[in-house]
């Protein structure tokens, strides 16, 4: 059976809390660990980077973090429950009512128009049609897509695709959203607007993390989370 995530938590604790956190990996007969006793605390509202050179573990934090791995020792709290053991079902449901993701390539289904995209979520979650057209609509015209509701990705510009794919991470109203790179397949310009997306979320209480080796992206969240061989090295809460 499933476990939920109980509702209730102290206003003081962290939103996301990694403990002591270990990752081992085994090729042949070497073993590594790529995270090596990281600590890490998100706070609700707040705006933090990860950040790291290539090989410093970041992506395996970002895992971690994401809800998309288990370590192999260690505490992960969600709300100041242990979620470190939970199943892949388990994950998954507390990913899709928890956790909203921007990713570097937009992950867009190529054939199918922005309001279909952004509605995933709500379909997997089994909400019916009815609602989800509304909803869908309203994350839209929150990015700045209204009058694009009916486009494909190929009808629309990368900055374009990347709203899209924002309004799909908002569409359940995550605790957290997850952006990776968010604007690496982006020219300048248009990564200033996805930026100031993420801003306006910021100041309306949502939890952002941003994982980026850009360390000009970094600087512009309230915390930097420095990661160097597979160890947090500043700023960890």
């Amino acid at each position: 059976m499933t476990r939920l995530l109980s509702k209730k938590s102290k206003s003081t604790q962290p939103v996301l809390e990694l403990k002591n956190i270990v990752k081992t990996y085994t090729s042949g007969n070497t073993t590594f660990n790529a995270l090596d006793g990281v600590s890490v605390c998100i706070n609700r509202g707040e705006f933090v980077s990860i950040t790291g050179p290539s090989g410093s573990g970041k992506s395996t934090l970002m895992h971690i973090v994401g809800l998309l791995d288990n370590p192999t020792s260690g505490q992960v709290l969600l709300e100041g429950q242990d979620i470190s053991h939970f199943n892949e079902e388990e994950l998954a449901k507390t990913r899709n009512i928890t956790l909203g993701f921007v990713f570097q390539q937009f992950n867009l289904l190529a054939k199918t128009s922005a309001i279909e995209n952004v509605s995933l979520p709500l379909l997997y979650s089994n909400v019916p049609k009815s609602e989800r057209l509304p909803k869908s609509i309203e994350m839209l015209k929150k990015v700045g897509l209204g009058d694009k509701l009916k486009n494909t990705p190929a009808q629309l510009s990368g900055g374009q695709q990347q709203r899209v794919a924002i309004a799909r991470a908002l569409i359940n109203d995550p605790k957290i959203i997850m952006a990776d790179e968010p604007t690496g397949n982006l020219d300048s310009k248009s990564g200033k607007e996805i930026m100031n997306i993420f801003h306006q979320l910021h100041r309306e209480n949502r939890t952002i993390i941003l994982v980026t080796h850009d360390m000009e992206l970094a600087k512009q969240a309230q915390r930097i989370i420095i990661i160097k061989d597979g160890k947090v090295t500043s700023n960890p809460c």
